[in-house]
């Protein structure tokens, strides 16, 4: 990536990437980076705000960016499983019952107020995440990849609404927050959308198969043994915590490790440092731990991982070194 010709290439596109989806979202770069390293990671993110941040136009955004399709679904507490992922209908013409392909059959799945759905509803996302499949009527067909589910929750209306579980929380990559702006970058918003919207003239500045080389190019991104144990104790140290019930689980660690690679690939290395574990920690850790009596606030299991990657000791090697 920083040393061959189709690398430099592939960093040329992250860029572009991201100042096409600043058009759109203004002050937010820290976010689109994490939610492009979710993706390239072949993860899914939780998006928790209030309304009116942009959570849907950045999903929209990537995108329209990335040349891939895109789907949305506003979820209901009357809303059934074979909402998301289709049924089998009657076909008089053909006297046969075909698939009429529900919203998850797309690229970006954006699932608007997920937790207004009921758990039965929203477990039917799981095996999609997970597995990238869908099972209808016993019947099993694959989703084309990529497939990236963007998840959002509004912090402030919970009147009926269905938290989701430790085991659906833990099928996320990644918890973001959009946050407010900036002064600054709110006049620049409404500078921006004064005269239109910026998302009617957004064009693709990659193909699916430069993002799908991207993806695979992340995965070759070498972790040295001693940014491993970094991270293992980055995780057992939030099981061992007294502020904690259950700590990140080897599913977790896992994800640090994916998110990592993809952190390091957006800087254009081909290998991965402390620093880019640390970049993404908080967000793939703290939505991770259930914590004691006391300590049920979102934001103190951030604080908690903050404390942890402050604390613990960060190793010292030539990390791109195989030997």
């Amino acid at each position: 990536m920083g040393t061959g010709g189709e690398g430099v290439f592939m960093n040329a596109k992250i860029a572009a990437i991201l100042e096409n989806t600043g058009k759109v979202i203004i002050g937010k770069e820290d976010v689109t980076k994490l939610m492009l390293a979710a993706l390239l990671a072949d993860g899914h993110v939780l998006l928790e705000d209030v309304p009116g941040t942009g959570k849907t136009r950045l999903a929209r955004a990537l995108a329209k960016s990335l040349g891939i399709g895109f789907g949305r679904v506003q979820f209901t507490p009357d809303m059934l499983p074979a909402d998301i992922t289709g049924l089998h209908i009657y076909d008089r013409q053909t006297n046969a019952f075909v698939l009429k392909r529900g919203p998850v059959f797309t690229n970006i799945l954006l699932a608007d107020e997920i937790n207004r759905a009921t758990p039965r509803t929203q477990a039917g996302l799981l095996e999609c995440m997970e597995e990238r499949q869908v099972t209808i009527d016993g019947v099993t067909q694959r989703l084309e990849p990529p497939f990236f589910v963007v998840a959002t929750e509004n912090p402030v209306e919970t009147a009926g609404t269905f938290p989701l579980p430790e085991a659906q929380l833990d099928r996320f990559l990644m918890k973001l927050s959009m946050g407010l702006p900036k002064r600054e970058e709110e006049i620049r918003i409404l500078d921006t959308y004064g005269s239109g919207d910026p998302m009617d003239g957004l064009e693709a500045v990659v193909t699916k198969e430069e993002l799908l080389a991207m993806k695979r190019e992340v995965a070759q991104v070498y972790v040295h043994e001693a940014v491993e144990g970094y991270m293992v104790d980055l995780a057992a140290a939030t099981r061992s915590s007294s502020k904690t019930v259950v700590g990140v689980s080897p599913r977790g660690t896992l994800a640090l490790l994916r998110g990592a690679k993809a952190w390091a690939y957006l800087q254009d290395r081909t290998f991965v440092i402390p620093d880019d574990v640390k970049a993404v920690a908080t967000a793939i850790m703290a939505h991770r731990l259930v914590l004691s009596y006391g300590q049920s606030h979102y934001r103190e299991a951030v604080k908690l991982v903050e404390e942890i990657c402050a604390s613990q000791e960060v190793p010292t090697e030539n990390f791109g070194s195989r030997e």
